[in-house]
């Protein structure tokens, strides 16, 4: 038996890996094979909350230690799974639930060990943002941007830039903003297609799709919406372009100080347009 121990020990010697695990967004039976195989077989578990990784791991009768990783002490906590790792031990990243780095903390962790020579496995798995596109119907390019900005003018900034991109754009609200964040929409956006996925994978999982304006009155008189994610159809492609709002977007850019060639830039990256596309329709801006 001691022997064994220790031909295991070499061996993680040699095979240390930092392996980050998709964990379910709310059915546990979501849970890939290879993500329990994993969770076992790994040294360490590095999570957001210990007790919410917990429940997960006694569903399946796992028994491997914890330690908790969140954002606000990133760094400290990064030293200590560098640790395990250069000492020969394999770890297991996963955050509450979904993929982890998709909106939750682990690029602290994962660029110290790639630069420390450390093997990363990244698995497949659960993702509140697949699942929404995918339900969506909106197929083609997407945007997934995170959490809606609070800010206000940082939010009228990616209204604007939806109004333009014919990407369409991906995002998670918190359900205490959602209602701000939809009236945003329905102002800026008008009729343009919106799809709310709440609670997915859960009990009360639930689709809207419509009008920014459709789906705010739908949730106005709601408590209690959960989890949502929400996908914004892009704009029509070039040949429709709103050339006046991509004119206003320019003179935003110029207010700024941006030069020509940085808002050429900025307008490509936010509206896939041609650079010489908008070149002419902004040859009367100044």
């Amino acid at each position: 038996m001691v022997a064994e121990k220790e031909e295991k020990a070499s061996q993680g010697a040699v095979k240390a890996t930092l392996f980050l695990v998709p964990t379910p967004i709310g059915n546990l039976k979501d849970i890939t094979l290879r993500a329990l195989d994993v969770l076992r077989e790994v040294d360490l578990i590095a999570c957001e909350d210990t007790r919410h990784t917990r429940k997960l791991l006694s569903a399946y009768g796992i028994h491997t230690p914890l330690v908790s990783y969140e954002k606000f002490s990133e760094k400290k906590k990064a030293s200590r799974i560098m640790e395990e790792l250069a000492g020969g031990r394999s770890v297991a990243l996963v955050s509450d639930a979904g993929t982890p780095l998709i909106s939750d903390p682990g690029s602290v962790l994962i660029r110290t060990a790639r630069d420390m020579g450390v093997r990363i496995e990244a698995l497949p798995g659960p993702s509140a943002v697949t699942a929404a596109v995918s339900a969506s119907g909106m197929s083609g390019a997407f945007r997934f941007m995170g959490f809606f900005p609070r800010q206000k003018s940082a939010a009228v900034r990616e209204v604007m830039r939806m109004e333009l991109s014919s990407d369409h754009t991906v995002f998670y609200e918190s359900p205490h903003r959602i209602i701000a964040t939809l009236t945003l929409l329905d102002e800026h956006l008008g009729d343009r297609p919106v799809f709310l996925a709440r609670e997915i994978s859960k009990m009360h999982e639930e689709h809207l799709f419509g009008t920014a304006g459709d789906v705010l009155r739908e949730l106005s008189d709601r408590r209690n919406v959960g989890e949502i994610t929400v996908v914004v159809q892009g704009a029509e492609q070039e040949s429709t372009v709103d050339e006046d709002m991509l004119r206003k977007r320019a003179r935003q850019l110029m207010d700024r100080a941006y030069s020509k060639k940085d808002i050429l830039r900025v307008l490509v990256d936010e509206t896939g347009l041609r650079r010489n596309r908008i070149y002419e329709i902004l040859q009367d801006i100044g």
